[in-house]
């Protein structure tokens, strides 16, 4: 069996649908992709070099010190590359599930202990929405959730907190070639011992070498059900 390596989203696919994320990562039969949102790709991509601007310049941004949040932004530029990248993300292997779990992080935040102490981290992530209110999705809190986990796997000590970053399209203020966003930040507290158990969880899935029934609120199987239906005998 090749190597298990799975990610925030893997485990949220797993959560909607074991036998979908059974054939996605032991078979390599992906769900129809969800329509690109290369606009939310461009404003991720913005935001990345506005934080870093700031970080670099040892500031703290607008956004962390207009909600009264007592953090700054992570200084470790290389290391923060490094936990952004897809390929690598912060990553952690589990020897006795022969697995690794990784995620790609936007940004981290980072408070001062004060027991004196190592400073304790937080995952910040980027969200740009087109509706009128900012929906913390369970798909979210998942992710930090993870972030979370992968920090204290990696011998970080965290706040057990997460935060989102919301950039949302303020349509009430018309266009003239630009578009303008409202800015909230959503403070959410983190359960990483919810995906220890996940992990562990999906791990086992993959192991077998017989799928799982498709999830009773799944649309793909209930689509595939379906399609067999119309098939001529």
């Amino acid at each position: 069996m090749k190597a298990i390596n799975l990610s925030p989203n893997s485990l949220n696919l797993y959560l909607e649908c074991s036998c979908c994320f059974w054939l996605d990562k032991k078979h390599g039969i992906h769900r129809p992709p969800p329509y690109p949102y290369a606009l939310n790709s461009a404003v991720d991509t913005l935001l990345k070099e506005e934080f870093d601007a700031y970080r670099k310049r040892g500031e703290v941004h607008p956004m962390i010190s207009g909600n009264k949040i007592k953090a700054k932004l992570f200084s470790n530029q290389r290391l923060l590359d490094q936990w952004r990248d897809n390929f690598q993300g912060v990553r952690y292997y589990d020897k006795e599930l022969d697995a690794s779990l990784f995620g790609a992080v936007d940004d981290v935040l980072e408070f001062t202990d004060k027991s004196g102490g190592a400073n304790l981290l937080a995952p910040l992530d980027y969200k740009s929405t087109g509706s009128k209110v900012a929906n913390v999705y369970d798909r979210f809190q998942l992710q930090l959730d993870a972030y979370t986990f992968l920090l204290e796997k990696n011998g970080y000590k965290t706040t057990r907190k997460g935060y989102l970053a919301f950039y949302i399209v303020d349509k009430d203020k018309g266009f003239v070639d630009r578009l303008p966003f409202r800015k909230e930040l959503h403070e959410i507290e983190t359960n990483p011992s919810d995906i220890c158990e996940i992990f562990k969880e999906a791990v086992f899935v993959l192991k077998d070498e017989k799928p799982p029934q498709h999830s009773l609120d799944c649309l793909f199987g209930k689509w595939l059900g379906n399609a067999g239906k119309f098939v001529v005998q």
